[in-house]
């Protein structure tokens, strides 16, 4: 008898149908905790942010259970610069024109836009709850621009003869340049001139690259070299061919 209960316990016990019921129970009550749990901030979906000078940021603050509790409750947002109320729910409190609330209904998402973000937009940014206490999470806004630099700068020294190789180097840009211009002196440098042996290769992506090479280099190849991207600063090197 006690073997035949063994094995009952056994079918009953490992049964799909059990499990499954189980897993779920399981589940209930772990949404049923985070229920309990009220409003809270969802870490993994409000996140700093960096952001391109002059392109449009977008700062996210995700709130958990908020439900519909918006009628009582309130998503704002705070600038810690100078402690300024940004926004509150779907509507801006400031006469920066450049900063906006967005919020779709039954969303969890309260995002703060910050159009053409300049330097000193750079900062913490609080995304409060107004529950009691209230809540607050902090996103940190990171403002960046295109970055152009020749490597090896500010100075190259090259022995007459050899080649020179100079390499610039476009970071950060909202996209692609779309042309990287040479000049030598203040002057457009020429690839079909009757000098010869000057030739650029240009690759354009995420970090833009573009290499100029110069044959036979000789003194009156010395100067002042500078690589004009057409969407982010210019870089400037110093090259002296030497004679020994």
């Amino acid at each position: 008898m006690a073997f035949w209960i063994f094995m009952l316990c056994l079918s009953y016990c490992s049964h799909p149908a059990l499990s499954a019921v189980q897993s779920t129970g399981s589940a209930s009550s772990n949404s049923l905790a985070d229920s309990a749990r009220g409003p809270h901030f969802d870490t993994s979906a409000s996140k700093n942010v960096t952001a391109l000078l002059g392109k449009t940021a977008y700062l996210n603050c995700r709130v958990k259970n908020l439900a519909n509790r918006t009628i009582s409750l309130q998503v704002s947002w705070v600038r810690h610069r100078d402690v300024h109320l940004l926004t509150v729910g779907r509507y801006t409190y400031t006469s920066d024109q450049r900063f906006r609330a967005i919020h779709q209904p039954h969303s969890e998402d309260w995002t703060l836009q910050i159009k053409y973000p300049q330097h000193r937009d750079s900062g913490i940014y609080e995304c409060q709850v107004s529950s009691t206490p209230h809540l607050s999470h902090f996103i940190h806004l990171t403002v960046i621009e295109p970055d152009t630099e020749i490597v090896g700068g500010p100075e190259l020294f090259i022995d007459r003869g050899s080649t020179i190789n100079l390499t610039c180097v476009v970071r950060h840009s909202p996209e692609p340049p779309a042309y990287i211009f040479w000049n030598h002196n203040d002057a457009i440098i020429s690839y079909s001139s009757s000098r010869g042996g000057v030739s650029v290769a240009t690759e354009r992506g995420e970090t833009s690259r573009s290499v100029l090479l110069i044959q036979k280099a000789r003194p009156s190849d010395s100067g002042n070299y500078q690589c004009n991207p057409s969407n982010a600063r210019p870089a400037n090197v110093t090259v002296h061919v030497l004679n020994g």
